[in-house]
């Protein structure tokens, strides 16, 4: 196709996450938001004041032939309805993460694509964020050494967002919210099966859905991980704190703030000296001497090859393979399942990763 071509999309729910699409979208410029719909008229109202036409219904837009793609950005317990639709009246999709709230839902809307010869990509956007690609370069290049520990985290103290969230019936809670990002990247990252997960969900806040999680995974290529998401933390801990064999990574936030302290192999061995620790002495936990170690700035990030929209382009017109694949997608939720049931079952869940 000539690169000029411009692909059209129909944005539904036109809420904080579809609005935020439109802008990205004007940006990309290969792909054109042609119009929204809405179940809420103010939402319709606020797209038409963008210069976005409302559609009258969802049929309307499923039966509009100049309708290309239709990006999904609802509350997620309609997803799989709304997508399985657009297939048979032949749309392409882009759906918002996560984009069921069960494996076997996710199935359905693979097999509906693949009946219907379309294309379904999942906004897992959190695979270019910096700080991740950072953490990714460091463990693919063993920048301190072999990773064998990954704590990936983020912290707020703001609650759970929104209204719909806070909902069961809608999918609401942490770990489907900000968990399937973490998950994600992790899955992304990492070539190794899935061992075992245990994992506790926090309900402090009183919603029927959780306010936070901690999920502990174990990689059979021996890396392990720990993931966190809270939402009443007034003290934050750092976004990663990874460990290698040959040192120890750290990224505050995504500000880019952090470090790496790397063993200095120009120096021979030094005993450490016992400190005052308390009311006692320690030489375990003393630091090591000035000369023992390195601290160094981190990384320059990698870089995907092309912005999720541009990949998107490229998957429709047949010139490249997708940054997120379905597969991948299938693989988080079916993690997200285990999390799930061992938080409630208070278990180690093992043998279930469809690696």
């Amino acid at each position: 196709m000539n690169e000029f071509v411009k692909h059209s999309v129909v944005i539904v729910g036109y809420g904080g996450m579809g609005s935020y699409h439109a802008k990205l979208i004007k940006d990309n410029g290969r792909l054109a938001v042609v119009g929204t719909y809405d179940t809420d008229a103010r939402r319709g109202e606020a797209s038409e004041k963008e210069g976005y036409p409302a559609y009258p219904s969802y049929d309307a837009v499923l039966n509009d032939p100049a309708v290309e793609t239709i990006l999904i950005a609802t509350p997620n317990d309609v997803h799989k309805e709304l997508a399985v639709r657009a297939f048979a009246a032949g749309k392409h999709v882009i759906c918002e993460k996560p984009v069921t709230m069960s494996v076997e839902d996710f199935k359905e809307m693979t097999a509906a694509a693949e009946r219907a010869n379309r294309v379904l990509m999942v906004h897992q956007n959190r695979r270019w964020d910096e700080d991740f690609l950072i953490i990714k370069q460091m463990y693919e290049q063993k920048t301190i050494g072999e990773l064998f520990q990954i704590e990936s985290r983020v912290h707020g103290a703001n609650g759970i967002p929104g209204d719909w969230r806070h909902l069961e019936v809608h999918g609401g809670g942490m770990l489907l919210d900000w968990g399937v990002h973490l998950l994600d990247q992790l899955v992304f990252m990492v070539d190794s099966k899935i061992t075992s997960v245990s994992s506790r969900l926090s309900f402090i806040l009183g919603d029927d859905v959780d306010d936070g999680f901690e999920a502990l995974l174990q990689f059979e290529n021996g890396l392990s991980a720990r993931v966190e998401v809270g939402t009443t933390n007034f003290i934050t801990l750092p976004r990663w704190y990874v460990k290698g064999t040959e040192g120890t990574g750290m990224i505050e936030d995504w500000s880019m703030v952090g470090r790496i302290v790397t063993r200095n192999r120009e120096v021979e061995h030094v005993e450490p000296k016992p400190i005052q620790a308390g009311v006692g002495l320690t030489k375990t936990m003393a630091p090591p001497s000035e000369s023992a170690t390195l601290t160094g700035a981190l990384p320059e990030p990698f870089r995907q090859p092309s912005s999720f929209y541009d990949n998107y382009v490229s998957v429709l017109e047949g010139t490249g393979n997708p940054i997120v694949k379905n597969d991948e997608v299938l693989r988080v939720l079916n993690l997200i399942e285990a999390i799930f049931r061992s938080a409630r079952g208070g278990e180690t869940v093992k043998n279930f990763d469809f690696y």
